[in-house]
């Protein structure tokens, strides 16, 4: 028995080794990669898109827009700026429809976008988006939250493609400060 423990981590070192990939240097998956990374300009993808992004917003209260620690940055919730000023306001499910929730949502991805912008100065710097948390400003008997939330999840997809997807939470809440339909922030993992 005093010899099963080595054995074990011998059996283990050898499938690590024969499983890890080739340390030689492979130039022709090199170009390749350089171009699939060239090929997302994020930036490109916005205008394609008929996307602007707008200036930020200062804070609202004591808070920042974006906290980074390491490679990833918090942003704080932000809600559903129109380009013409303000904001879209209301419960989904009592004054806006599910699709006047998911608009919403694209317009708060939208406004995130810039505020993220503004921290990390090139959105092509993005690895990842990781994790969203969606509030929406919810009648008591409103059910499709997910569908409202979609519309920042849609367009996190359609702007940086699988860098896009990302764990999520969509939630209904009683209210929203000042009334917002929905209130989204997100962590983002950047170079």
């Amino acid at each position: 028995m005093k010899y099963l423990l080595p054995i074990s981590l011998v059996v283990l070192l050898i499938i690590t080794q024969a499983c890890a990939p080739s340390t030689s240097e492979n130039t022709d998956t090199t170009p390749v990669a350089k171009a699939q990374v060239s090929d997302n300009d994020v930036e490109a993808k916005l205008k394609e898109l008929g996307i602007t992004l707008p200036d930020v917003p200062p804070p609202v209260a004591n808070y920042v827009n974006a906290v980074r620690t390491g490679n990833l940055v918090f942003m704080a919730g932000k809600g559903p700026n129109r380009p013409e000023g303000g904001y879209i306001t209301g419960k989904v499910g009592q004054d806006l429809s599910v699709e006047q929730g998911y608009e919403a949502a694209r317009l708060a991805a939208i406004i995130q976008l810039a505020a993220l912008k503004a921290e990390i100065g090139d959105l092509n710097k993005v690895k990842r988006i990781v994790k969203v948390l969606g509030m929406v400003n919810a009648a008591p008997e409103f059910t499709d939250h997910p569908e409202v939330i979609n519309g920042f999840s849609d367009l996190m997809v359609e702007v940086f493609g699988d860098k896009g997807k990302h764990a999520r939470a969509a939630v209904g809440m009683g209210s929203l400060p000042r009334n917002i339909a929905v209130e989204i922030e997100m962590i983002v993992e950047v170079e």
